[in-house]
């Protein structure tokens, strides 16, 4: 494995399932925005996994619960208490106030009530992560730290092209790097006779 860091905002669509509740605060939407050491296919052969606890350093940021990554769509904050977050052994579990006095979030509730809309999609800063290379051509990326900056309620989560793209970019620079370790390896044997 290899250890590497990019700082660039990354998405993520996240394969999960959220609920809808009312109690004494109002409309609740809860569930996982991330399922820790579950793969996720980027592409063909590229995946990723998010380790436990890569979310754990900036739980206490200010984080916003959106819908559909739109940033005028604001179900709930961190900051404001309308929004909670917290790590344990499944994944990044959160809880979102809904105000029933805000259209846009009663509609998202209502949507994920009725089982319309059932998955998510965060957005990210990778810190760290670690890289494998897999015998079959393929790599897998774990990320290890990242900072957290939202969580989104989403109709269509999907990663962003430019993720693939950027994602395809290192596989193929991993790849090229591999093929010229060997071509050294051969010339050093050829010359060397070990």
């Amino acid at each position: 494995m290899e250890n590497q860091q990019r700082k660039q905002y990354q998405l993520r669509a996240i394969p999960t399932t959220f609920e809808t509740r009312e109690d004494d605060d109002g409309p609740i939407i809860e569930g996982y925005f991330a399922v820790y050491n579950s793969t996720y296919e980027i592409g063909p052969g590229m995946s990723e996994s998010i380790a436990p606890g890569a979310f754990s350093g900036s739980l206490n940021g200010d984080i916003r619960c959106l819908t559909n990554h739109d940033t005028t769509l604001v179900n709930g904050r961190t900051t404001a208490g309308t929004f909670q977050l917290r790590d344990d052994e499944t994944g990044l579990w959160g809880r979102c106030r809904i105000n029933p006095n805000d259209t846009d979030a009663m509609n998202a509730w209502h949507r994920v009530q009725r089982k319309d809309v059932t998955q998510c999609s965060i957005g990210f800063e990778i810190v760290r992560e670690e890289t494998e290379s897999r015998p079959d051509g393929s790599v897998h990326w774990r990320i290890v730290e990242a900072v957290l900056y939202e969580c989104s309620i989403c109709t269509f989560p999907a990663y962003e092209a430019t993720s693939i793209s950027a994602r395809s970019a290192q596989r193929d620079a991993l790849a090229a790097r591999k093929l010229q370790e060997w071509k050294q390896k051969t010339k050093e044997v050829l010359q060397h006779g070990t």
